[in-house]
């Protein structure tokens, strides 16, 4: 189920687009405003929203940390905005003054693209907020894009079609005609996929276009391969251009959003419909997932933002949590991140109890049935032990956060069982080698032809594993 649990009607005019942080939702709109809320209670901050653009926003997006939002315009330029005071920090100009339709931040928030309607591309160093590198496609204007979650490349979308893969260089590694008539949004999984072929783990990628379709496709990028783009399948359901899509943070669930009003979920893995939402008036020009919470936001001409709760037993709810928290410390987490996490666990009643107490990552972690009677004050029996479990389940999560890359396997990036060193010096897991030299005879990290297919057990390796694992089991 998704259930609408809140509208936003502060924009006066279409809204563009909307962007999620873990705290945050930004929106931004035709009206020349970004507008800035809450995620604890959806209320907007004391210092949205954020004016400068002198023409309409047509894209906004957050910084890794959450602690920078960017926003784009037809008047030419960027912009960078300090989330925690609404301090414009930079004006971004883009080369020829061309209206700028989409922005990104790469996954360390090194660079900032935008793309054009002149089909320019630029990477702005965020630090020293200057022009770092730029490009530019063949006809067309840009209208999307997306960084894979290790940085390395990024795909811009056109009008006239194209999705092209760029390195962090800025030099252009691939192109494909994706949509005849334009495309008009792009999203990366940031989780990776198995391909049974060879054993790969590929980048996924959805895009959508005028032709009414969304595309699915596995990009592989590797030094010793260059860049391999693969058509998957195409999702169908909507009867007019699809004006946007997003994947889930898990990865399981697509949503798009049209101009025949409709907003639809997909399961990822079978291309299902798993809800069709229709209660936009008007064209739906934007659709994100939250990153930490049940959430879903759309957006569209209609002026409003509608916020959507995701049924807690779908895969998003439960493991999209998990995944993200290994990227932040659990005990770095702020008040806005236990937040997110109870909206997360079905915990939403005890949001404004933790946030009443200052509840922390570092609090979080060391609450105890004491503490929650006696100093939250929580009398049921019962929703004690509730919250007590999903904290234990947390810290169970916790384990899993850094696996050592030595002990990783090159072919599959998965923990090993049964290393086994190959001719070429390097240790895989023998299953996964096994299926690469079956089909071919060169090394997966050098490409160089093996002298020989013999597989030698790494003893030493697969010991230091298992202590490894008994130290975080303790």
């Amino acid at each position: 189920m998704a259930t609408l649990i809140h509208t936003l009607s502060d924009h006066s005019d279409d809204v563009n687009y909307c962007a999620f942080s873990s705290s945050y939702l930004a929106t931004c709109s035709l009206d020349k405003t970004i507008r800035v809320y809450s995620l604890s209670n959806f209320a907007e901050l004391p210092y949205s929203p954020l004016e400068g653009h002198t023409y309409a926003v047509h894209c906004c997006c957050f910084s890794p940390s959450g602690l920078v939002l960017a926003s784009c315009s037809t008047d030419g330029t960027s912009a960078l905005w300090d989330t925690r005071d609404g301090r414009r920090l930079a004006v971004l100009q883009q080369p020829g003054a061309s209206p700028v339709r989409v922005c990104r931040f790469s996954p360390q928030a090194t660079y900032l693209v935008a793309g054009a309607a002149d089909g320019s591309v630029v990477l702005w160093n965020v630090q020293s907020m200057k022009l770092y590198r730029s490009g530019k496609v063949k006809g067309g204007s840009l209208m999307a894009c997306a960084f894979s979650p290790n940085g390395n490349f990024f795909v811009t979308g056109s009008s006239s079609g194209d999705l092209t893969i760029w390195d962090d260089k800025m030099r252009c590694l691939y192109n494909e005609k994706a949509h005849d008539l334009g495309v008009t949004c792009c999203d990366i999984s940031s989780h990776p996929v198995s391909d049974s072929e060879n054993g790969f783990k590929y980048f996924q990628m959805a895009s959508c276009g005028q032709d009414n379709h969304i595309k699915l496709w596995l990009i592989l990028f590797a030094d010793f391969l260059g860049v391999q783009l693969k058509y998957k399948c195409t999702l169908n359901g909507h009867s007019a251009p699809v004006l946007a899509c997003a994947f889930s943070c898990d990865g399981q669930m697509i949503v798009s959003g049209s101009v025949d009003k409709c907003v639809i979920i997909y399961e990822t893995s079978t291309g299902n419909t798993l809800h069709t939402l229709s209660q936009h008036t008007r064209y739906v020009t934007t659709c994100a997932f939250a990153p930490r919470s049940p959430l879903l936001a759309t957006g569209s001409m209609d002026k409003t933002v509608h916020i959507w709760q995701l049924d807690l037993k779908q895969p998003c709810a439960g493991q999209c949590t998990v995944e993200n928290e290994s990227k932040v410390a659990v005990e770095d987490w702020s008040e806005d991140d236990v937040s997110a996490w109870l909206y997360a666990q079905d915990l939403a009643d005890f949001v404004g109890l933790f946030k009443m107490n200052n509840i922390d990552g570092k609090e979080l972690l060391n609450l105890t049935k004491e503490s929650l009677a006696n100093e939250l004050k929580i009398e049921s029996l019962g929703l004690r032990s509730k919250v007590l479990q999903k904290i234990e389940e947390l810290r169970m999560t916790m384990i899993s956060v850094s696996v050592p890359d030595e002990f990783l396997c090159p072919i599959t990036r998965e923990l090993m069982k049964d290393p086994v060193i190959a001719t070429d010096g390097y240790s895989y897991e023998r299953e996964a080698m096994e299926n690469w030299i079956s089909n071919r005879r060169s090394s997966p990290m050098t490409n160089l032809p093996l002298h020989s297919l013999m597989l030698t057990p790494n003893r030493t390796l697969k010991m230091a594993i298992s202590r490894w694992l008994e130290t975080q089991q303790k």
